[in-house]
């Protein structure tokens, strides 16, 4: 609980986002969501003093990446755990800034995977267990937690379409959204299978894009002219690596780190108004939203069913469009952010929660391996 509200997020921006001019690289993506975060928040960027960042273009992201923005941060976080990596460097960011260490965090992400041909780049070896089957990586190892769900629990095909279906919907409301054309549940059964039970629909989409995010104290935060999201409560919690080692296929780590988060936050999931999940797959927000708390397990096929999250239903999730249909530039947890903090500044236009007080986003990484849960806040709530 000590590090409740003790921070809050000033700016948020993204670069360019879909499929880049040519010649441009993932550093200038960094560049362009930087410069356009700090003008945001209305601070310089020799203000920086805390840089966070993963890549799967630069082992060593955080060198290559102050040297190409021009900062000499005394605090660097290159900590890389996949798309979750962004969520936890929040937590990360606020426990130097409550520790007096830095003042100013800068949270970045940028890829070109659509421009350099669509491959999803991995620095990771291949598993010497799993390697022998050929799975298609990674799409197969989440086809696999979808079968069991559906085994288990009686999942539908059919339920999994709605996810892409909400998601749709919801970036058909959002200009920046890669995909905006109409989407119907028929049209993610019939499309190409690529793993099965997963489609191409079920899948997320292949663009290119970098995000920002500025956090900073916040007592600093109410000196500048915007609007602050407070950071309320964070977990992170990692259970496995390879598919072949996660303990159950329809239970992921989400279920402590949520906990975690919501303990900081003193929070319980029935506060949350707007939910911002990592939807690489249509699966990912029925696993999720079952172990962050909004259902029970096994009752997530059913909660996402008939439009629940699109606009208008009972859940507002993946507000921008999601993974599924905003952008998806191979890391996508930074995102969660952005659109979490700009729901509660109320800057959203179409696709705006009216009155959004509270915000969830959450991070997954490799293949439902790494989770990482933040909850936001505005300052009535904080």
């Amino acid at each position: 609980m000590t590090l409740r509200a003790t921070t809050a997020v000033v700016g948020v921006a993204e670069s360019d986002l879909g499929e880049v001019a040519p010649g441009l690289t993932p550093l200038d993506l960094v560049g362009q969501a930087t410069a356009r975060a700090l003008a945001d928040a209305g601070l310089a960027k020799s203000e920086v003093d805390g840089l966070f960042t993963a890549s799967s273009y630069f082992p060593m992201s955080g060198m290559d990446t102050a040297e190409y923005l021009g900062i000499r941060p005394s605090y660097v976080d290159g900590s890389t755990i996949g798309g979750s990596s962004f969520v936890s460097h929040l937590l990360h960011a606020a426990s130097a800034i409550h520790a007096g260490v830095i003042g100013t965090a800068l949270i970045v992400y940028g890829s070109t995977q659509r421009s350099d041909g669509g491959r999803l780049l991995s620095p990771s070896k291949a598993n010497p267990y799993e390697a022998p089957y050929r799975a298609r990586h990674p799409i197969s190892m989440y086809a696999l937690a979808a079968a069991r769900h559906m085994h288990e629990y009686g999942t539908t095909r059919e339920q999994l379409a709605d996810v892409a279906v909400a998601a749709r919907e919801w970036a058909r409301l959002n200009p920046a959204a890669f995909a905006r054309d109409p989407l119907t549940r028929e049209d993610v059964l019939s499309s190409r299978m690529v793993s099965d039970p997963l489609t191409k629909l079920d899948c997320c989409l292949v663009t290119d894009g970098g995000g920002a995010v500025v956090l900073t104290g916040a007592d600093r935060a109410r000196q500048l002219d915007v609007t602050p999201a407070y950071l309320l409560g964070a977990g992170e919690a990692t259970w496995h690596r390879a598919i072949s080692a996660m303990p159950d296929l329809t239970t992921t780590a989400a279920t402590d780190s949520g906990r975690r988060a919501f303990a900081m936050a003193g929070l319980r999931p029935s506060d949350v108004d707007v939910v911002e999940l990592y939807d690489a797959f249509t699966i990912n927000p029925v696993l999720f939203l079952e172990d962050l708390g909004f259902c029970a397990k096994g009752e997530g096929g059913a909660f996402v069913a008939d439009g629940a999250l699109a606009p208008g239903g009972t859940l507002p999730v993946n507000t921008n469009g999601g993974g599924l249909s905003y952008c998806h530039p191979g890391m996508y947890g930074i995102f969660t952010i952005i659109e979490a903090v700009r729901q509660l500044r109320g800057e959203c236009g179409a696709r705006q929660v009216a009155g959004a007080r509270t915000a969830l986003a959450h991070g997954n990484g490799g293949v439902l391996s790494s989770q990482v849960t933040a909850l936001f806040g505005t300052e009535d709530v904080r």
